[in-house]
């Protein structure tokens, strides 16, 4: 009995993805639930498991292959693995009596050929000599066949180089040319130089909305610094009793984002966004958390953050951050965001201008946490000082608008109290 595997539902609007990963091969044996097949679309890349249990029978949409909604991605035949693993294994038991004395006689044939020890030994010495080269200069000498025995290595540790091979080309017209055109074709096909790879569809959708905000929104971007250390504070005093009690570490996400929703309630030019000659207000607070995967930068949205506790934002950035990096994000997950936080800081970014996400017309860049002398109180103290960038649409956002929402987080991380008391 043959069952087939086809692309499930993509989510709204997405019809079609492309075949990213076979997790199996053609005749490979398959369990119920496991993952079959990588698909990757514009938003999300999702894994299809194995609807019941045999042999990967048929292949039908290669890796790379575009494949839509509904489309046959292969068959699975219920029951015949097993079959065949047990005649594969019958049979390799008979064969091993038939083989074993060719095995054993094979050496023996070979004792009193002084030649043939002669070509191992040789061989031996060549191959030694090739694991001390680069892949490039390997390339070379594997695909013009020079002898190494007339090469001298000036390196101490006998390594050649492709130096070495220049300075000891013979002086014959011919070989001067052929050695030329060696080194020239060795570094345009190097492939250690130059590596050609397809974007990814995930990418080429970062890519596109990345240009496309440059495009269509005037973007301008506010700077402000923050004194971290009552949040420090803060969050030392408590971040271990808040991990055994709650099962996540206390970060600084959570106090960000609800100082974020602090000032959006304040400037609600900041989380609302336009459309055609309409300026579209939005009461509603999702917030979106940029997170950083091998696949691209994703955000994640956390909805309705106004009404979670910072137990409850934690929590979901964990949980959130996991999904992401592992590609379980639904779509769902990533829409109808209305203002988005970005933590370059953890790459070490001191300062940066973070691009907005559209249709969004605001995003807040945090950065790095570094100590730097600065005055409190007609007095230099040294503090864990942090810079704030808010890029925005200056077509719905006015300076003076923007420069008030950056104070308004910056008062609320200065004095974590009044997030926690919601003042």
């Amino acid at each position: 009995m043959s069952t087939e595997i086809k692309v499930p539902s993509l989510g709204e609007s997405v019809v079609e993805a492309t075949v990213a990963k076979w997790y199996k091969n053609q005749g490979d044996h398959v369990a119920v639930d496991e993952p079959l097949v990588e698909l990757e679309t514009d938003k999300v890349t999702l894994e299809v498991p194995s609807p019941c249990g045999g042999q990967l029978k048929i292949i039908s949409a290669k890796e790379g292959e575009t494949v839509e909604v509904g489309a046959l991605l292969g068959q699975i035949t219920e029951g015949e693995e097993d079959n065949k693993v047990s005649e594969k294994a019958i049979e390799s038991e008979n064969k091993i009596p038939e083989n074993k004395p060719q095995e054993i006689q094979q050496p023996e044939t070979q004792d009193n050929n002084s030649e043939t020890d002669k070509v191992d030994v040789d061989n031996k010495k060549v191959v030694t000599n090739i694991e001390k080269l680069s892949p490039a200069v390997r390339k070379i000498v594997d695909e013009q066949k020079i002898d190494l025995s007339n090469i001298e290595p000036k390196r101490s540790d006998g390594r050649i180089t492709k130096g070495d091979l220049i300075n000891n080309v013979n002086t014959s017209e011919t070989q001067t040319e052929n050695n030329e055109s060696i080194l020239s074709n060795a570094d345009l096909s190097n492939t250690e130089l130059r590596k050609e790879v397809p974007m990814s569809r995930l990418r080429q959708t970062i890519a596109k909305r990345l240009k496309d905000a440059q495009n269509n929104a005037a973007i301008l971007t506010t700077f402000n610094e923050v004194d971290m250390f009552q949040l420090i504070e803060t969050r030392n005093e408590y971040k271990e009793s808040f991990e055994s009690k709650y099962g996540v570490k206390l970060g600084f996400m959570s106090f960000f984002v609800k100082a974020c929703i602090t000032a959006l309630k304040e400037i609600p030019d900041v989380n609302a966004e336009i459309q055609d000659n309409k300026i579209i207000y939005k009461n509603f607070y999702n917030i979106g958390v940029a997170v950083g995967t091998d696949q691209g930068l994703v955000v994640p949205v956390l909805r309705d953050a106004d009404k979670k506790s910072i137990i409850e934002i934690e929590k979901e950035i964990f949980e959130l951050g996991n999904k992401a990096r592992s590609g379980k994000l639904s779509i769902t997950d990533m829409q109808e965001g209305t203002f988005t936080v970005s933590n370059g800081g953890v790459y070490g970014s001191l300062m940066s201008t973070p691009i907005l996400n559209p249709p969004q017309s605001g995003v807040l860049g945090m950065h790095k946490i570094e100590k730097r002398p600065i005055v409190i109180d007609d007095e230099i103290s040294i503090r864990p000082m942090m810079y704030l960038a808010l890029s925005y649409d200056h077509r719905i956002i006015d300076g003076k608008a923007a420069v008030t929402f950056l104070v308004r987080v910056k008062e609320g991380l200065e004095d974590p109290r009044r997030l926690l008391l919601g003042v």
